[in-house]
Parts: structure tokens; C-alpha cells; sequence
């Protein structure tokens, strides 16, 4: 395990472009967060067609999985609970299926019925005292991954209790990033990038035909990098806690909560996932958050192919076995293209 000290840095991401002349980019609101959409051709048209793509593949994927819209399937799953199985998309019923196994991987510290738990933990300044223990425990007693029960055969999808329900969260954005990207990926470009607030992928190369730049930077001076991921086609999914929080006898609860417990988590300031899939990213991000630094290290250092930066509360950066980090100061150029990554703000 590395440590390396932070003195006034918490994480974040940005990502640098050098020139101009071949990225097309669009930034607009979609699934309730800011995405930037990126494309990388010497065609105009031909990036801003697959730009256009990507962003109808992206509210495709917010209308399936939505439990706003009264229509979606999503809706109707939560409607049915404790009452009948409802069928749904093949898409949705594997989404539903892989976000289960996910669950089981950490042991429930990720799980899509959290959206069953009551909001008596409120972070917009309006809450003045601790929730009693008795008021936590019930927000909690329908939140249970084993109770999403699922036929394969009918890709049917039943929650066991009434008033259960399932919510995308801590997922969604990641999915439809993966997916925006894999439509883009087919249209002839040189290379992509889906920023989805935080959650971003890339495809190909950047306009300088090399691989794509990650720069941790304190998300304070977004400016000031201090070292740099290289990367190809991968995710890099950021999750940090430092500005949605309410304080009480002065401890400092998050609002990042541990569906098992119904609790705010300590610990962490700060999680980054590096891996191949956006989704896995960024329920991973969450997940290791509510496991902590060293149980989700130990997660992390398990699995191929994924790795991990933390940040603890005392602004210690720790990474997982694997992870080879650039550690060289910067030079923070005038006009560099930057893409803040880090869902701060959720």
C-alpha cells in the first residue's frame, strides 16, 4: 500500500487536451448532471453526427431506467412491489442482474433498493439534529439486495416487500457512458470521450493521436495538477464527499450513507476507479467509500484489471498494488482543454 501525504489537496480529476483542431465537443444536462461529449476527427460533420448519437443514446438509457418518469419500466417495478413481478427489456433485467452481483461482491455495500430508505438524512441545511436510531433502523428495513428477485426465463423483476425500491443512482451514469461511447466507437472516429459528471470513458486516441491525460488536481484550484494518469480506453470514475455534509457536536456526517446501516461513512474523502467499464466504475466508486480504505483496497487489489486512488479524511493518498502514477510537476498551460471530473457535487 503507498501513501503519499496531501498537505491541502483533496482529489480530483481533470482531463488535458493539447490543440484544438480535430476535438468537437458538446456540453449540455442529461440525466439530471452535466455531460461532456467528445469526438475526434478531422470531419466536422462526422463528429458532431456522433456526438448527436451519443447524446439520443444517452436519454434513451435515462428514459429505461428512470424512476421519475411514470412510465419507465423502472417506475412500474417500484408500482408492483410486494404486489406482482413485472417483465421488462432484456437491458434492464441484465442491468438489474450485474448490479446484484455487485452487491454480492461488497457485501451489500452497494445496492440499488437504498432507494427504499427514507431522506431523513437531509444536506441542504435544513436538518438540525441527529435522527434517533429508532427513526435510522426503519429507514433501512426494506433495503435489501437479496429481495430483488429476478426470472431469467421471463426477465421478470419483483422487489419482495412493499414499498421497496430500486434506483440507478449510483450506476446510471456510468452505463449510459459506456454505451454512448460503444455507438460512438462504430462511426468512423479517431477517438471519444464521455464525461458524464465525473464518470468518464474514453475511445481511440486524443487529437494528438496519443493516449488520453488524466491530471489529479485539488478541485479547489482546478488548475494545479500534481501528477498524471496515462491512459488508453478505460474509465476513471471520481466520487468525493467534502461538499454535502452537516455537522453535529462537531462531528462531520457525509452524505454518503451505507445502505446497511442507514448511517453516514468516515473515513474517505475522496475515491477514484480506474478500469475498462464505466458502470462497474462507478458503482465500485460508491461501493469503496462505504467499505472504507483498507477493506476496499483489499476489494480492489483482488480484482484484474481495476484500480483505485484514495484520499482519506486526513488527506492521505493511498492507491491500489497495481497503479502506476506519473509523479512529476506539472505545467499548466493557458489554453489546455479541461474536464473537472469528480461527482462532488451528488
Amino acid at each position: 500500500m503507498k501513501q503519499i501525504l496531501v498537505i491541502s489537496f483533496l482529489l480530483g480529476l481533470s482531463f488535458i487536451s493539447h490543440g484544438q483542431n480535430k476535438s468537437h465537443k458538446q456540453v449540455l444536462l442529461l440525466m439530471g448532471s452535466r455531460f461532456e461529449i467528445t469526438a475526434i476527427s478531422e470531419d466536422a460533420t462526422k463528429a458532431n453526427k456522433a456526438i448527436e448519437v451519443g447524446i439520443n443514446e444517452i436519454k434513451r438509457i435515462e428514459k429505461l431506467i428512470s424512476s421519475w418518469d411514470s412510465d419507465s419500466q423502472t417506475s412500474a417495478i417500484v408500482r408492483n412491489a410486494g404486489i406482482k413481478s413485472v417483465q421488462v427489456d432484456r437491458e434492464l433485467f441484465n442491468l438489474i442482474r450485474r448490479c446484484k452481483k455487485i452487491s454480492h461482491l461488497t457485501h451489500g455495500a452497494f445496492d440499488i433498493s437504498y432507494a427504499s430508505m427514507d431522506k431523513i438524512w437531509k444536506f441542504d441545511g435544513s436538518m438540525m439534529q441527529m435522527p434517533d436510531s429508532a427513526s435510522v433502523a426503519k429507514s433501512v428495513s426494506k433495503i435489501n439486495y437479496k429481495d430483488i428477485i429476478l426470472d431469467n426465463a421471463n426477465t421478470n423483476v419483483f422487489l419482495k416487500k412493499k414499498g421497496m425500491k430500486i434506483g440507478f443512482g449510483a450506476i446510471g451514469k456510468g452505463y449510459a457512458a459506456n454505451k454512448a461511447l460503444e455507438i460512438m466507437s462504430k462511426m468512423g472516429l479517431d477517438g471519444a470521450l464521455v464525461n458524464a459528471s465525473g464518470d468518464l470513458i474514453t475511445w481511440g486516441r486524443d487529437e494528438d493521436g496519443k493516449d488520453w491525460k488524466i491530471g489529479i488536481s485539488n478541485p479547489k484550484e482546478k488548475d494545479q495538477i500534481f501528477s498524471w494518469l496515462s491512459i488508453g480506453e478505460t474509465a476513471v470514475v471520481t466520487s468525493g464527499n467534502y461538499e454535502k455534509f452537516v455537522t453535529f457536536n462537531g462531528k462531520r456526517y457525509s452524505h454518503i450513507i451505507d445502505p446497511r446501516t442507514g448511517y453516514p461513512v468516515s473515513g474517505l474523502s475522496s475515491v477514484t476507479i480506474i478500469c475498462p467499464n464505466a458502470e462497474l466504475a462507478d458503482a465500485l466508486a460508491t461501493s469503496i467509500f462505504v467499505l472504507g480504505a483498507k477493506s476496499g483496497l483489499q476489494l480492489i487489489n483482488k480484482l484484474n484489471g481495476i484500480e483505485c486512488i484514495l484520499v482519506t479524511d486526513d488527506q492521505k493518498m493511498l492507491t491500489s498494488s497495481n497503479l502506476k502514477l506519473e509523479y512529476h510537476k506539472a505545467n499548466n498551460q493557458n489554453n489546455t482543454h479541461q474536464i473537472q471530473i469528480g461527482k462532488f457535487n451528488e
